[in-house]
């Protein structure tokens, strides 16, 4: 099932997460600078909302689903399977198990029916360099800002996802600051973070819910343009959790590159080089 939505600004507005946006320009959250940067960046929103016409969509596909090893494998319209995989943690900073996105998913196969796992990505439909080329300061305040409408954009969807469009936590009764911080039932782990570092995993998320056809393009290193634009995964495991993958070994790295029918050099250009232990 492929469902598509779009949002404009001021329903995207109370899923913001002010912190990051405090981040990318290096200032306390709890500072003066702070405040005046949002006031600024409300006032471009003001701006930018004035036609009300929708700034950011987002598209999800839910599949039928099941692991097999460190791979998430999904049941395609076309009767096919589609393999997801996954890196597993070396050297958990917990002292807890080594995680892997496939552990949250029930294997393929399984006694007691099958699993779903949601793929989707989120843009946002606005060009800062062609609105704002003349002002580098307002470029940057508006880049920023449609990166943080791009990430509001997946909570909220996420947010549909699991009360509604899959409709696995039907009677969740969350505030939104609440959703930020994280508290609901399930994940929805990005492309390029640390649970799911490899951005190259986007060239496998295309097909499945068409990124191209909502405006994204890939670059060689699966890199999403427009730069304002998230994809990843969504799973409704109670006891899933978000958790950096960390360095890897070289072994790890062969068996990851098998398993994505890529050469191994080819991969550990997708993944920092930091990444992989020698």
């Amino acid at each position: 099932m492929l469902t598509e939505q779009r949002y404009n600004i001021r329903e995207l507005l109370p899923y913001i997460d002010w912190t990051y946006f405090f981040h990318a320009w290096e200032v306390p959250a709890k500072s003066n600078e702070a405040q005046t940067l949002k006031e600024e960046a409300m006032q471009m929103m003001q701006t930018l909302e004035a036609d009300d016409r929708p700034i950011a969509k987002g598209r999800v596909g839910l599949f039928s689903a099941g692991s097999q090893g460190d791979d998430i494998v999904l049941a395609t319209d076309d009767g096919q399977t589609a393999a997801i995989p996954c890196l597993r943690q070396q050297h958990p900073t917990d002292g807890g198990p080594n995680l892997c996105l496939a552990d949250f998913v029930k294997p393929w196969g399984a006694q007691g029916g099958e699993d779903t796992v949601g793929v989707f990505a989120t843009m946002v439909d606005y060009d800062p360099d062609a609105q704002w080329h003349h002002d580098a300061y307002l470029r940057m305040m508006a880049q920023t800002l449609c990166d943080r409408l791009a990430e509001a954009a997946a909570c909220r969807l996420h947010q549909e996802v699991r009360t509604t469009i899959w409709g696995y936590a039907k009677d969740e009764q969350l505030t939104v600051s609440e959703i930020i911080s994280e508290r609901q039932r399930g994940i929805r782990p990005a492309v390029g973070y640390p649970s799911l570092p490899d951005q190259s995993v986007n060239f496998l998320i295309d097909p499945l819910i068409g990124m191209t056809q909502m405006g994204i393009t890939l670059t060689e290193n699966g890199a999403m343009r427009p730069h304002a634009s998230v994809s990843g995964l969504m799973i409704a495991h109670p006891e899933s959790r978000y958790f950096a993958v960390g360095q890897i070994d070289r072994q790890q790295v062969e068996d990851y590159a098998a398993r994505r029918r890529i050469p191994t050099q080819r991969i550990m250009k997708f993944i920092k080089p930091t990444s992989i232990t020698t």
